[in-house]
């Protein structure tokens, strides 16, 4: 047995330095799967991605999976990677172990849960309100920066951080406040406010429409006294308001206490991402 990769489409590329490029997976030069590889630049050297390694039903368990995800790694070193990442859906526990052996670590998820059918009620003492535009103005400049802070963390040069932080906020709240299904409320104790969480329609995976979490954050100063609790309880009412069955959100996995604030709240993991250095 021999299994390679060998390309079945043309490398893709965009303006950014990202490419693109799909490979059949080969037993003896047979397709028995398939893989998706791409690359996107960052500061700290290029990050490869590992998409939709599939080996067919009837030659699995057999190693193929793992010498197809190592090639594919020898090619992304090939465009010049410094890190690889990929994603395994929860459940998957074949792809889970797989991933584990070769050294992944996981560093994000996807997370959903059911709404229950009567809206969650606030702690005596807390109100929301939706964001005026005057504050939406305020909001949206610390947001935009607090976004492209998280991606300069995690390698992007600044001014391509800056500018995928902006076409976010132009793809998803293309109208500001008035954006369809768009809510951005605050939180407050008594008269003062202590968070905020933005809720809008989105479909998390193909097939999984959900009320989707973009945005929640506690104040500094407020923090630790139940208020992100609080908040998500609210991003409920706003989802069943808006008539959604299901409210979807990402966290970083390394967030160990939002971590088990989802997950005491009843949110199930979707997706998983994983990375590794090369």
């Amino acid at each position: 047995m021999t299994t390679t990769l060998r390309p079945s489409g043309p490398i893709r590329s965009g303006a950014d330095g990202a490419q693109r490029r799909a490979y059949d997976v080969c037993d003896n030069g047979r397709p028995v799967g398939s893989v998706a590889l791409a690359v996107e630049p960052g500061a700290g050297g290029a990050t490869g991605v590992v998409k939709d390694l599939r080996v067919d039903e009837a030659v699995r368990r057999r190693g193929r999976g793992t010498i197809a995800a190592l090639a594919a790694e020898e090619i992304l070193r090939g465009w010049g990677c410094s890190q690889v990442c990929t994603e395994v859906v929860a459940g998957d526990t074949a792809g889970q172990r797989l991933a584990a052996a070769l050294g992944y670590t996981e560093r994000s998820r996807h997370m959903v849960k059911t709404l229950p059918e009567r809206p969650p009620a606030l702690a005596d003492g807390l109100t929301a309100r939706p964001m005026t535009p005057q504050e939406f103005g305020a909001w949206k400049d610390g947001a935009l920066a607090s976004y492209a802070e998280s991606l300069v963390s995690r390698s992007v040069p600044q001014e391509a951080a800056l500018h995928r932080a902006r076409d976010s906020f132009a793809r998803y709240l293309p109208d500001g406040l008035a954006t369809e299904g768009a809510r951005l409320e605050y939180l407050f104790h008594e008269d003062e406010t202590v968070g905020y969480v933005w809720v809008s329609p989105f479909e998390m995976h193909p097939g999984l429409p959900v009320g989707y979490v973009f945005d929640v954050e506690v104040q500094e100063g407020h923090r630790g006294r139940g208020y992100g609790r609080a908040l998500m309880l609210q991003a409920e009412r706003i989802a069943l308001a808006a008539g959604e069955t299901r409210i979807g959100l990402h966290v970083v996995t390394a967030n160990t206490p939002a971590v088990r604030l989802y997950e005491s709240l009843g949110y199930a993991p979707t997706k998983c991402y994983l990375d590794k250095p090369l």
